[in-house]
This record gives structure tokens, sequence and C-alpha cells, in this order.
């Protein structure tokens, strides 16, 4: 399992992507997820340079795309199409091993429309990369409201339809949002039973996962929380991923990003 966090670690002494993959490194990590989340800023020739560096700190790369896509919205459709097929397009120069994307809202649809919908646009994106002979990793995360699009079951089925098809399509577990989208799945025990669900439809290697403490009421998410501050159960969570021998890549999104990181990655050398 790689260790990671979302975006430039905090005691980077720049903010610039390549600074925090320098940071990465510093802080003996592994992976860091490059935030296109407000947009996708980040030309070819810079993902290029982003890419020589990753490569020599053997640091490896993920994307987190933009907040700003919703497959479901009527109006929004194409923008949000767009927008996740830049992040996958320059997430490819610098070799990103997934493009982590929150697919988007129910809106007044049913779950099953929303689901046609979502698919449709994914189906777009894949076409076009492929166009452009661009091979990518898809990962849609679970998602943490009850009005999200994004429950486990919705996007297993979908990355089981695309990965028949061959596609790299599979989903960003977020252990966080799903313990608060059903305020359960919090025990090792419940933690297996995903991790088992994930294994029979997906496969457990090279998973994409994410992970923080997180405030929760009835309708699901509220916010991220450093793990110690929550009644996240990230110990157990650890556990169940090792007995059941899972790999991939673990994203830290904690307030404190690093702190957790290098708590987590402690924790798990020492199980």
């Amino acid at each position: 399992m790689l260790f990671g966090v979302a975006g430039v670690p905090h005691s980077s002494k720049g903010r610039s992507t390549i600074d925090g993959i320098k940071a990465i490194r510093e802080l003996n990590l592994d992976a860091m997820e490059v935030q296109f989340v407000r947009g996708v800023r980040m030309g070819e020739n810079k993902a290029k340079e982003v890419e020589k560096v990753a490569k020599m700190l053997k640091v490896v790369l993920t994307v987190h795309a933009p907040y700003y896509i919703n497959l479901n919205s009527t109006d929004k459709f194409e923008a949000s199409v767009e927008r996740l097929y830049a992040s996958a397009k320059v997430g490819s120069f610098f070799d990103a091993k997934g493009i982590v994307f929150h697919p988007g809202y129910y809106l007044k649809s049913s779950k099953q429309k929303a689901y046609e919908r979502v698919k449709a646009g994914v189906e777009e994106v894949l076409k076009r990369l492929d166009n452009d002979g661009i091979s990518a990793k898809l990962r849609p995360e679970t998602t943490g409201k009850q009005t999200q699009f994004g429950d486990l079951d919705e996007l297993l089925k979908l990355s089981s339809e695309f990965l028949e098809r061959g596609y790299d399509v599979k989903p960003c577990i977020d252990f966080a949002h799903i313990h608060a989208r059903y305020r359960k799945y919090n025990t090792y025990e419940e933690f297996c039973e995903i991790i088992d669900k994930v294994g029979e439809k997906v496969g457990i290697e090279d998973m994409h996962i994410h992970i923080s403490g997180i405030d929760y009421g009835m309708r699901g998410e509220r916010e991220h929380l450093n793990l110690r501050e929550s009644d996240m159960n990230w110990l157990d969570l650890l556990k169940a991923l090792k007995d059941k021998k899972a790999d991939g890549i673990m994203i830290c999104e904690s307030p404190n990003l690093e702190e957790d990181a290098l708590m987590l990655k402690s924790a798990w050398k020492s199980i």
C-alpha cells in the first residue's frame, strides 16, 4: 500500500505541484493527488516537467478532477465531460495512476436515470480519450451525501460494465464518505464486508482509497476531520485491508494531511 496526501503537503516550502512532490519525498511518503478541484490549470509542458521530477524522486501521482462535475445535469453535461476529459488528458502527461471524480447529483432524477446519464458521460470521456490515444484510469468516488450519485453498489455496477469492455474504471473507495453516508461501516467486520464486495466485482489489486476523519449528520457528510478528532476506526480499516491482502494507493484527505498520512503509513508497517 502506498500512502500520500491530497494536494501539496502543508510542510512544503512552496505551493507548486513540483514543490509538493519534493516535500512528499522529504516526508518519506509515496504519493500525491494533484488537485484540479478548482479547474485544470496545468499545460502539457508543465505536466511533463512534473512527470520528470516525480519519476526521479519515485513519487506516484494521481489526479482529483474538478468539483464542478455533474454528469447527471442536462445543462452542465458537456462542460462536465470536458472537465473530466481535460483532467485525464493532463494527467496522462505525468502518468497519473488514477483520475478521481465525483460523478454528480441525483437532482430530481430517479437513481436509474441518474445512472444512465452518468454512464453516458463516462462513455463520452472514454471515447474522446480513445480518439486521442490516451489510456486513463478513471476512478469515480464513493460520495458522502445521500443527494449525490455514488453509493458503492452504483459505482461497482458502473465499473464492472466498463471493465468488461477493457476500460480501467474502478471506484475510488472513500471509507469516510461511506461511513458518513450510511452512519455505519466503521467496524473491522463492516470494512471486510466492503472489501469483499469490491473484490468480488472489480478486484482489490490496485485499489484507490481515500481516508480522513469525518463529521456527519442524518444527510451524510458535513466536513473532513483529523483522524484522531473523529470516530473513524482507521486502525481496524488498515487491519482489514492488510488481512484481505489489498494493495494500491491510500490518499489522506484529513485537514492535517501529512500528519495523518504518516500515522497511517507507520501503523500499516506495524500491523
